[in-house]
């Protein structure tokens, strides 16, 4: 097999999470890396100045200067080929997109693209019972062109602040969330409602048929048809 291409080699995706947890930043990285082998590397950066975990709409706003501060720096790197911002809300990510020349993905913009392929109908699971992020998700896929499929949201039982240091408890709240998003709702995929949430998603998988789709997954292989210059 011939060598890769210098070039090549060099190319790397910066995921930005625009929170401060770091075992979080790195799970989600080793996520993407499952989609970029071959071409192009990923590296993660948080955002040091926001708490561990979004749980509100202001928390998303609070978090836009910062992300678009680590976006800007990576972006100065000539071997960064494409920024992930990695956080369901996609906090700002046109902010970002307006501000650097490469492509940007949000994870919960390409995860919606997703679920929806085929017009299938989706709903999402998410540990966060916040009113107004849960109808962000409805206006996000409103915007989209998706409300007609959109089915919903179901949150977890349980402080979500304790799930998510926990992934037995993580998994046994998000399972319970996914069946009934098919049984009582309708849906024939769930989105995983938050990037910490994907490996997760991956886990769970075996139990159910339809298909659990993975938000930071779903971005990093738009990603890697950017950088390959195919269409999304």
């Amino acid at each position: 097999m011939p060598p890769v291409p210098t070039e090549s080699r060099a190319k790397t995706i910066v995921l930005i999470n625009p929170n401060s947890n770091a075992k979080a930043t790195e799970s989600m990285v080793a996520l993407a890396r499952l989609e970029t082998q071959g071409v192009a590397d990923v590296v993660g950066r948080s955002n040091t100045d926001a708490p561990p975990l979004l749980t509100t709409p202001q928390d998303m706003i609070d978090a836009v200067p910062g992300v678009v501060s680590v976006g800007v720096e990576a972006a100065r790197d000539e071997r960064v080929a494409a920024i992930i911002v990695s956080a369901f809300s996609d906090p700002g990510l046109e902010e970002l997109r307006a501000a650097v020349e490469i492509p940007v993905f949000g994870i919960g913009e390409e995860v919606f693209h997703e679920a929806a392929r085929g017009d299938r109908p989706f709903g999402i699971v998410t540990v966060t019972p916040d009113e107004g992020l849960i109808e962000s998700f409805r206006q996000k896929a409103a915007s989209l062109g998706y409300e007609h499929l959109y089915r919903g949201v179901r949150v977890t039982s349980g402080d979500p602040l304790v799930l998510v240091q926990s992934p037995e408890k993580l998994d046994a709240a998000l399972a319970g969330a996914v069946r009934e998003s098919l049984d009582k709702d309708g849906a024939t995929a769930v989105i995983m409602g938050g990037g910490p949430l994907s490996a997760s998603a991956l886990r769970l998988q075996p139990q159910f048929d339809a298909p659990l789709v993975v938000a930071v997954n779903a971005a990093a292989r738009a990603a890697v048809r950017a950088i390959q210059g195919e269409p999304n």
